[in-house]
């Protein structure tokens, strides 16, 4: 992606470009024509199974006000109890928190190039596929990766944090 493209991106998929770029990972953003808010969205678009959605779910940890970023596959639920374990208590994160947090807007929020680094746990279940796409800054920003590029990318621990399937 040449500066003049990266001009034209939106503030958070450029900081999410940039980070792509300096890391040497081979895919930049992609803007989706239509928003891809939720997992099933971005999925759709994609035309890919809603697993393949890396979601951000973005938790404020009680005891010192730090963000917790869980990337879970778009299928899975969150199980805030497994988090709390791990992390320690957790609460809801409203929009304020998460953009002040992260520097992105709820819906675009990137597993990287974070205003102030999160504490990070990457959902296992990520591992089922070997392509994965992920949220870039932006509503309509995404990027493609692979499970292992998301743990170099963000250094985090791979955990089991999802509410076991249904069925």
């Amino acid at each position: 992606m040449c500066g003049a493209e990266l001009q034209s991106l939106p503030e958070g998929v450029q900081r999410v470009a940039r980070a792509l770029r300096d890391a040497g990972h081979p895919h930049g953003p992609v803007m989706l024509d239509d928003a891809a808010r939720t997992a099933q969205q971005a999925a759709d678009a994609l035309g890919i199974h809603v697993g393949q959605i890396a979601k951000s779910i973005i938790f404020r940890r009680k005891a010192d006000d730090a963000a917790v970023l869980v990337i879970a596959s778009g299928d899975r639920r969150v199980d805030e109890k497994k988090v709390d374990a791990i992390v320690g208590k957790t609460g809801r994160a409203d929009a304020e928190f998460v953009k002040a947090s992260t520097g992105f807007s709820i819906g675009g929020v990137s597993p990287i190039a974070h205003a102030r680094p999160p504490v990070t746990l990457i959902d296992r279940e990520l591992f089922r596929f070997e392509e994965i796409w992920a949220a870039a800054g932006h509503p309509h920003g995404v990027f493609k990766l692979r499970p292992q590029d998301l743990e170099k990318l963000t250094g985090a621990p791979v955990a089991d944090v999802v509410q076991a399937p249904a069925g």
